[in-house]
């Protein structure tokens, strides 16, 4: 039996819902472990699409890293959701930066996501700019709280994120946990001087352990290695 234009519509449809499918699990993996400037090129063969397929599904990089990354956008936002939730306000602040730490931990592209100006398109940007909006206030209801130093400023996580992103990007495959001993000892330096509120002093937080020397070697050996391979692709032309 013939089919009809109808049924070859119905395929058609079907067909490029897969593709896309395919291509946004392709970009989740390949921006997560090379950062969001890994070439579309490689989504599209990890996809097993051509780059034009991928081309017709998101007419530019920023809209299919503003799919890809939809998710992790919801968890950051959730995050910030949890600290507001928080009934102690420093708890509530020393646990949205280590969330932060950790989503930035589990996936590479979005570390070099948060940290960047790339344009997201109109539901990602309104996206980041309500999870901001939430995070400024997790920060002003420590700072009310007197367990935040008062000339903390909001632009100080942002600062961090870019340190973590080094940290994670160098240590992930020898010491994966190394960001978190960054974090709490940035968090004892956002702790204001003195007494807390209710007469306590503050004390330092037990640290993470420190890093051992054999691991920080192999890190700085692969992250060099890593710039170095960069650096020879460099004279291969423009990626997409």
């Amino acid at each position: 039996m013939p089919s009809t234009p109808e049924c070859e519509s119905r395929h058609l449809r079907a067909d490029a819902e897969l593709n896309r499918s395919r291509i946004l699990a392709a970009a989740q993996q390949v921006f997560g472990e090379q950062g969001v400037s890994a070439p579309l090129s490689e989504v599209a063969a990890r996809a097993g699409v051509g780059i034009a397929t991928l081309y017709r599904r998101f007419p530019d990089r920023a809209a299919l890293v503003s799919e890809a990354f939809e998710d992790a956008f919801d968890r950051y936002d959730a995050s910030a959701d949890q600290a507001l939730a928080e009934d102690d306000p420093w708890e509530g602040f020393a646990g949205l930066a280590e969330r932060m730490g950790a989503l930035q931990a589990e996936n590479l592209g979005f570390a070099h996501l948060i940290q960047s100006s790339m344009p997201m398109g109109r539901t990602g940007t309104s996206a980041r700019e309500r999870s901001y909006r939430k995070v400024l206030e997790v920060i002003r209801r420590a700072k009310e709280a007197g367990v935040l130093r008062d000339d903390f400023s909001p632009e100080d996580l942002p600062i961090l994120s870019f340190a973590l992103a080094g940290v994670i990007e160098t240590t992930r495959d020898d010491l994966p946990d190394a960001w978190r001993r960054h974090v709490a000892l940035f968090l004892d330096g956002c702790r204001p001087a003195g007494s807390r509120p209710d007469g306590r002093r503050h004390r330092p937080s037990a640290l993470p352990p420190a890093a051992e020397p054999a691991g920080l070697q192999r890190a700085m050996l692969r992250s060099s290695r890593r710039r170095q391979g960069r650096g020879s692709r460099s004279g291969d032309g423009p990626t997409s």
